[in-house]
């Protein structure tokens, strides 16, 4: 017999054009598509990568030196608003000269910070690691009786890192991104493969529209952990929502042991490197 959670998750990602180096364009924006949107406290709202700015090796009209930043202020005051948690991405500055740091923050309904992540893995293909320093711990917090891993686009070509955030219980992960049409096979292809590896529910939210070097189709997805899509946000601006449930990642998590044989395979090169 399964055992009863009860600890059901409303996702509500927000699909948008990002305003090229324009905050206040792009507030307005996301506040706008979320305002008839329904909320309540299990709620998680989810914006793209960058969605103050677009994905702008820009760090002088990009980088936030406002201490908290104005899109933390933002994403605090629309938790608070929305009586939600609610999860974004922007720029801060890099302790490192002329650099900035690509990173994510997520408030709580009291608009309290419960959580950070810095993007590990820094796009070299469009030089990024020029402008943004990347990071190199992993994220999980707890929310709504979740415990979830959050990541930033190119991170998505990485399983090790969401090994990472499974080894330490993430039993639902989140990409947001500015990932290209010119690539969204891959972007479907790995979204899935993520929740299928990792038996758990993945949320992959992505800008649409275009900027000054890129097109972007959006797919914002909400996948289950079996690798189904049950939510496509399609290509234009908009909301793609789903109800996800704990229960059935905990079941299959049981049913099907992979993780633990995971767990089991480590151990053992562990050991054997320690007898060695």
């Amino acid at each position: 017999m399964s055992a009863s959670y009860d600890f059901g998750m409303e996702i509500i990602g927000c699909q948008f054009d990002l305003a090229w180096e324009n905050p206040s364009a792009n507030y307005e924006k996301a506040c706008a598509l979320l305002a008839a949107e329904k909320t309540s406290s299990d709620s998680l709202i989810v914006l793209p990568e960058m969605f103050a700015t677009g994905f702008s090796m820009n760090v002088e009209a990009t980088v936030e030196h406002d201490n908290p930043p104005a899109s933390e202020v933002f994403l605090a005051d629309l938790a608070r608003e929305k009586q939600c948690a609610v999860m974004g991405g922007f720029a801060v500055p890099s302790p490192t000269p002329d650099r900035g740091r690509n990173e994510l923050a997520v408030f709580d309904a009291e608009g309290e910070k419960i959580a950070r992540y810095h993007k590990n893995r820094a796009f070299r293909y469009t030089r990024e690691a020029e402008h943004y320093e990347p990071g190199e711990e992993i994220t999980v917090f707890e929310f709504a009786g979740w415990k979830i891993a959050p990541f930033i686009c190119y991170d998505l070509r990485f399983p090790e890192l969401f090994r990472r955030g499974t080894h330490r219980g993430a039993e639902l992960i989140t990409v947001i991104a500015s990932w290209p049409e010119v690539r969204d096979d891959h972007w479907i292809t790995l979204l899935r493969a993520r929740a299928i590896e990792n038996l758990a529910y993945v949320v992959g939210i992505n800008r649409c529209g275009a900027d000054l070097n890129l097109k972007y189709s959006g797919r914002s997805l909400i996948i289950d952990p079996w690798g189904k899509i049950i939510a496509d946000a399609g290509s234009e601006e908009g909301i793609v929502r789903a109800e996800i449930d704990l229960q059935k990642v905990r079941d299959w998590r049981a049913e099907f042991p992979a993780l633990a044989d995971m767990e089991v395979q480590y151990l053992r090169r562990l050991t054997k490197q320690i007898d060695e």
